[in-house]
């Protein structure tokens, strides 16, 4: 099968599938490997940046879509705006971002980190698809487990976990509370104690006698 038919094949397969596709799906549509695959998806991707097109062709943990372009966002929800947009408060950012960070992490788990009751939040970051149920967790009571959707890679335009960024280091103190490491450390060097200056000069002198 010639080079470009196999581009228009894949271009065909994303354009209809309405939805991320993985590279097994092309190769046993196209009987190609997974690295010509990847290969003739990159070369797309470049030829539609430098295009200027309308559309991209994003990955999505692994898969791709085909997708418009982000900076045409307020051109296109105009025509689609009856659609139902995810309205997140700050309790379900901070819930988001706790699963996204602990893929596996359940209910409990997330009170545990928030201080607060997390159902109602949890059943709507389920409702809007950003999260999923991947199982129950081998303890008592067989607790539900939560992992984020390729959903949340879409609407926060990460294409993997390895993306998110880096959280800061911190640790607890006394009263069980967080501290970054990065300003305990600095508080740290600002409360050492220097050197009284008198042994220092005491030091030196003692030096000097056994030098004569």
């Amino acid at each position: 099968m010639e080079y470009d038919k196999k581009k228009a094949i894949i271009e065909a397969i994303l354009f209809a599938a309405g939805r991320e596709v993985d590279v097994s799906e092309f190769m046993s549509a196209l009987e190609i490997s997974s690295d010509e695959v990847i290969q003739i998806i990159q070369q797309m991707r470049e030829e539609y940046a430098k295009e200027d097109r309308g559309i991209e062709i994003i990955q999505v943990n692994g898969a791709y879509q085909m997708c418009t372009k982000k900076e045409f966002y307020e051109y296109i929800y105009p025509i689609f705006d009856n659609r139902t947009k995810p309205n997140l408060s700050q309790a379900a950012l901070e819930t988001l971002s706790i699963i996204a960070y602990n893929p596996k992490i359940t209910r409990a788990e997330v009170e545990a980190i928030r201080g607060v009751n997390s159902d109602g939040t949890i059943y709507k970051l389920l409702d809007y698809n950003l999260i999923k149920e991947v199982g129950k967790l081998d303890a008592p009571g067989r607790p539900m487990t939560y992992r984020v959707t390729s959903e949340f890679y879409r609407m926060f335009g990460i294409g993997s976990m390895e993306e998110l960024p880096e959280l800061p280091k911190y640790k607890l103190d006394e009263n069980e509370q967080i501290v970054l490491d990065e300003f305990q450390d600095e508080e740290d060097r600002k409360n050492e104690a220097p050197m009284p200056e008198r042994e220092d000069r005491e030091e030196e002198q003692e030096d000097q006698k056994e030098g004569e």
